[in-house]
């Protein structure tokens, strides 16, 4: 066997373990072990590599920016078990309620103000489903709309800061969490504007689909409306401005906006009368379980990745994707058309942590602005929540959605809203300005990164050059 077959079979058994349905994090750790065994039996590997290893997990446990992850997980299942999306949602429904598509209006509105606080998506998902679904189908909406906005709706909290998947994006592409926050932060008003404006559409073209609330469904009105708007909407904006706001002006770092969001989070529900035991040990036992998730699946990937570089796939995973027609263009499209099928069986945890670590060399060998890349990758990898056989967003919806309901329209409303996640990519594509990079941040040909080399033979980028 020759050594430059290690590589691509190591990738190709990485495949065949996902495809058989082992857990992630044990099949890309024995995927890894048993290719360096192999590695060692034909004299391609060099086991004191392995020695790396120990460090590189201490690694991992002692990362202050994966620290965020349990700080906003566990402030977005506070929020959601405070009672804050349905004042959000029945407010901001009475103050579109005498448009048409008003509800859908207010569903997509709530939905970026809960991704701001909550950063969740099943607690997005599961609160607007059981709120408005059967509100917007007592009042005439069609089914196909209102399932897809309520779904396209709560995978806002992806993109939107301070979203986990650009915390994981930010660690993996080795740049800051709050320049990517900062990145995201306009595409993600866009992608917002895009799905209302899509509903205007459908008002347009076919009225019967998003009618407006009757006279007697619109129970506030003047003073009373406007109070009950101030009441509902300043304390997600205060948490909002708690969280983004001192980390974009440089006060606290993302680790540190997640403690304060998490501590205003229970302030919030205390306030409301909503704290409980029982909700703390719920909101406990759902961040330990996805932080432990995301760590193991970590480990796993760092077994892999220390293998797979020392048979040399990042030297071949570089020279495939430099050598494909187009330069930086043709990588970019190549790239996300990948992204795009692996998230059909993939999550996006998975995406992040085996497929980026091999795509940020070659993007930076590019010339490629990495926070640009992040935020075209995050709004790729939102797609993963929306279309089958693993889109968790519709899965979610289903398991709240009236039987009325069908599964067929749940899946079929969600279609426009990939289409529209997808012309997202490709605006970002054509105006990396809308990141608040450079205009020239696809440079037209290859650059020279000086890569360096640790102790371990293992290649990274100096920081200057993240």
């Amino acid at each position: 066997m020759s050594m430059e077959l290690m590589a691509p079979l190591m990738f190709a058994g990485l495949v065949i373990f996902l495809l058989l349905g082992y857990p992630v994090a044990f099949s890309l750790a024995a995927n890894g072990l048993l290719f360096a065994l192999m590695g060692i039996h034909y004299g391609f590997f060099d086991i004191s590599l392995m020695q790396a290893l120990p460090e590189r997990v201490l690694g991992i446990i002692a990362n202050q920016t994966l620290l965020a992850i349990p700080f906003f997980t566990f402030m977005g299942l506070v929020l959601e078990r405070s009672g804050m999306a349905e004042d959000l949602l029945e407010t901001v429904g009475q103050l579109f309620g005498n448009l048409r598509g008003g509800l859908a209006y207010a569903v997509i509105l709530v939905g970026a103000l809960l991704g701001a606080t909550t950063g969740v998506v099943a607690a997005s998902v599961i609160a607007m489903g059981l709120i408005s679904l059967p509100i917007m189908m007592r009042y005439g909406y069609d089914q196909r709309l209102a399932a897809g906005v309520i779904a396209a709706s709560g995978t806002l909290a992806q993109i939107i800061p301070p979203s986990l998947v650009l915390i994981v994006l930010a660690d993996q592409l080795g740049i800051s969490v709050g320049d990517l926050y900062k990145g995201a932060l306009v595409p993600s008003l866009v992608l917002t504007g895009l799905y209302i404006a899509f509903v205007l559409l459908i008002t347009l073209v076919k009225p019967a689909a998003a009618p407006a609330l009757p006279r007697g469904a619109r129970t506030l009105r003047g003073r009373a409306l406007l109070r009950r708007v101030g009441a509902s909407l300043l304390p997600p904006l205060l948490l909002i401005f708690l969280v983004l706001g001192t980390i974009f002006l440089g006060w606290a770092t993302p680790t540190e906006g997640g403690a304060m969001g998490a501590s205003g989070a229970l302030a919030l529900a205390l306030i409301k009368r909503r704290l409980s035991l029982d909700l703390l040990k719920q909101a406990m036992d759902s961040t330990t379980r996805l932080t432990s998730f995301v760590v193991f699946i970590l480990i796993g990937s760092t077994v892999f990745s220390l293998v797979f570089r020392g048979m040399d796939g990042d030297l071949w995973v570089e020279h495939l994707l430099t050598a494909l027609p187009g330069g930086a263009l043709g990588f970019l499209i190549v790239v996300n058309l990948l992204i795009f099928v692996l998230a059909f069986f993939l999550d996006f945890f998975e995406i992040a942590f085996i497929i980026i670590p091999l795509l940020a060399p070659v993007a930076h060998k590019l010339g490629i602005d990495l926070i640009w890349f992040g935020v075209l990758i995050g709004i790729n990898m939102q797609t993963s929540f929306m279309h089958p056989p693993f889109g968790f967003a519709l899965f979610y919806l289903r398991s709240v959605a009236p039987k009325s309901i069908r599964t067929s329209a749940i899946y079929r409303g969600a279609i426009p809203f990939v289409v529209i996640q997808l012309l997202m990519v490709g605006l970002l594509i054509a105006f990396p300005g809308l990141t608040g990079v450079r205009h020239d941040a696809l440079s037209p040909g290859v650059i020279d990164v000086p890569l360096e080399q640790d102790g371990y033979g293992d290649y990274f980028l100096p920081r200057e050059w993240r």
